[in-house]
């Protein structure tokens, strides 16, 4: 039986999911870089150019980036379509690192980061062009609640991007979550030294919806039309919703 993602936490404590993950992220934000892109093996970096070549094609002036973390994909969004950028999250460690990214990038004209809360963006209603969350919607303490923000911000006409974990299937299956469940896990905690966080990663995933279930939610939120595609076999995939 799927756990009810909501209820998927990084520490089983009694505080809330909201303040779990913004504790866990704000703990391996040092280290959060380094194991993306080993524990990706740098395929992240394949599917975040994916989501902003199918975002370029709406032309968008101002994007907001929510879940930005430590600011990947706002870099990528800017470097891709030459849009201004917000990126905004929960972890401020995580935003501290993205802040001394992009200055050396000499891109602090063109992306800003700012701390908010994904399910209460400080925004007004059909402001950007395009909103963007990556490796995010998994972690709102409220699924419904965050999708609907990200629908309110939006303009008409316009879409939301999501890239998100989903499941491998076919033969392949079993070996993914054999690596996911167990070496996965396995050098987050040697390298991060936080014994959950990699820990709740193969369990959110496996909690969350994907493919059609996720396509059903975001048209059940009020988005006219939603379109995804699946990424190296299945192991991510990118939602377009339309507003």
């Amino acid at each position: 039986m799927t756990k009810d993602i909501t209820k998927v936490t990084p520490y089983n404590s009694d505080a809330t999911k909201k303040s779990q993950v913004e504790d866990m992220f704000d703990n391996i934000a040092p280290k959060y870089d380094l194991l993306n892109h080993v524990l990706s093996m740098k395929i992240d970096v394949l599917w975040r150019n994916k989501l902003v070549k199918w975002m370029k094609n709406d032309n968008p002036q101002e994007v907001l980036d929510v879940a930005t973390g430590t600011g990947d994909l706002a870099i990528t969004i800017e470097k891709g379509t030459g849009s201004k950028v917000i990126g905004l999250d929960l972890s401020q460690q995580m935003l501290n690192v993205g802040v001394i990214k992009i200055k050396k990038l000499k891109l602090d004209g063109k992306i800003s980061m700012q701390k908010g809360d994904a399910e209460n963006l400080p925004f007004e209603d059909n402001r950007f062009d395009a909103v963007s969350v990556a490796f995010g919607v998994r972690n709102f303490e409220n699924l419904t609640k965050g999708l609907a923000e990200l629908r309110r911000v939006v303009k008409d006409n316009k879409s939301v991007y999501i890239l998100e974990f989903s499941k491998v299937e076919g033969f392949l299956g079993p070996f993914y979550m054999f690596y996911f469940k167990n070496i996965l896990p396995a050098i987050g905690r040697l390298v991060s030294k936080d014994n959950r966080a990699y820990t709740y990663l193969p369990d959110s995933v496996n909690a969350f919806p994907f493919g059609e279930k996720m396509k059903q939610i975001l048209l059940d939120t009020g988005f006219k039309k939603v379109e995804y595609k699946k990424l190296s076999l299945g192991i991510a995939t990118i939602y377009k919703a339309t507003k």
